[in-house]
């Protein structure tokens, strides 16, 4: 208790303002004190109390029209108040409490009692203050550890897409290159066209005309111009194809979630990783979809296909090296294989994701440790030890789900991921 707590003491009576005066003054309180409501709340222009003391019946302003002002003023709604009154009818104390007031002192008073309600409501008044700078200290530091959390996931999924930018500048040049180089042959193809249809404008001799057929050679043409026009729009799809993916796989998230196509979302991940699994720089590898007829699920988008890409770049991960200890023999008998499933649980609230790697697999001590922060198998350089904690964090905090995994040393393994359909609250 401080010597420098100020009760604000407001009565009519100068009786009752000397008593509780001297009692609260004895007991080490500085006091205040006004003869009304209108002085009281004149009072709070030049200092702010700790406590109000405060008579209900009182001449002009009551005090319950006192206090309904004083918790209406935003510097003075937190400061509690204790009625002071002889009144004890039921519905008096009901409107008191409903206007904000803490407490009730019945007249005459009892100085004990007086001391006993003042120390009380103090005391209470510095632990919900100290509560309410925790509770700020808690809310600023959550959302910073949410910014956090969210850089985090972001600074991952930067970093994979760094490691696959140079394969899918690849992917992308290819059809490019063909595209190019192609648009010369249909130009001349196209003027040689124009040319020909020319001599029927000018209604030139059917030798002329024969003559200019065999000299572009027409035949070949008309047959030779589709096929270039094809190939062209197939590498104009697959330029398209790798952009959509490249911006379903790296949208931003909104701060609520929002229905999303998973397997859209597993499609363009794979596209993103097709230089990898195509066997650029290591085995070709084979990946398995069995798709089930699921819904839209309420998810962040950007959060699920960063999972995605974890969990399906480490599958490549874990191939990668089981090839690197296979004989020429065993290169040519294996077939390195991705599965991925999607279905429904039983329960029909919750969709399941399934993705198998025929890798070496997972042995029991590291499992243990699989989802722990910055934990690796890879070699420096290669892997950051956040992936799986990040997934982990994406499928349980952030979407109630859960992650599994089933792996037996030397013949793969299988994470199993599972996510509601929708969230109670959907942030």
């Amino acid at each position: 208790m401080q010597d420098t707590e100020l009760i604000l003491v407001v009565d009519d009576t100068p009786a009752n303002l000397d008593v509780i005066s001297d009692t609260l003054s004895e007991a080490g309180f500085e006091v205040a004190i006004a003869t009304d409501g209108q002085r009281a709340l004149k009072q709070m222009e030049y200092s702010l109390p700790s406590l109000i003391l405060l008579d209900v019946m009182m001449p002009g302003m009551d005090g319950f029209e006192t206090c309904r002002r004083l918790k209406a003023w935003e510097l003075t709604q937190d400061i509690p108040v204790i009625f002071m009154t002889a009144l004890s009818d039921v519905a008096d104390k009901v409107k008191g409490f409903s206007l904000g007031a803490v407490d009730y002192i019945t007249k005459p008073f009892q100085e004990q009692e007086v001391l006993a309600r003042v120390k009380t409501h103090l005391k209470l008044r510095k632990l919900n203050k100290a509560l309410e700078q925790q509770t700020a200290q808690l809310t600023t530091t959550l959302e910073q550890l949410q910014k956090s959390q969210l850089q985090l996931v972001q600074s991952e999924k930067m970093s994979a897409l760094g490691q696959l930018v140079a394969g899918v500048a690849h992917e992308l040049n290819n059809p490019i290159a063909f595209i190019t180089g192609n648009l010369t042959y249909a130009h001349n193809y196209f003027q040689d066209l124009i040319s020909h249809l020319q001599l029927y404008q000018k209604q030139s001799s059917a030798a002329e005309i024969a003559k200019h057929a065999k000299e572009i050679d027409l035949e070949f043409l008309l047959a030779d111009l589709p096929q270039i026009l094809t190939s062209m729009q197939q590498g104009s799809n697959r330029i398209s194809d790798l952009t959509t993916s490249l911006r379903i796989f790296s949208r931003n998230d909104t701060t609520n979630k929002v229905l999303f196509d998973i397997h859209q979302g597993i499609d363009s991940t794979l596209l993103i990783l097709m230089p990898r699994l195509k066997g650029n720089c290591g085995p070709a590898v084979e990946v398995i979809k069995d798709y089930g007829d699921i819904p839209e699920i309420e998810c962040f988008p950007g959060q699920i296909n960063q999972a995605f890409m974890n969990l399906l770049a480490n599958a490549i991960d874990a191939i990668e090296e089981t090839y690197q200890t296979h004989s020429i023999e065993q290169i040519k008998t294996n077939s390195y294989q991705i599965c991925i499933q999607t279905c429904l649980a039983k329960t029909g609230d919750r969709v399941l994701i399934r993705i198998q790697d025929n890798g070496m697999g997972i042995s029991n001590e590291v499992k243990q440790k699989l989802f722990a922060e910055q934990f690796t198998t890879k070699p420096i350089g290669k892997g950051t030890g956040l992936g799986l904690s990040i997934t982990r964090q994406i499928i349980v905090e952030k979407h109630q789900g859960t992650i599994e995994v089933d792996s037996t040393w030397g013949k793969g393994s299988e994470f199993v991921i599972s996510i509601p359909l929708r969230t109670a609250s959907g942030k």
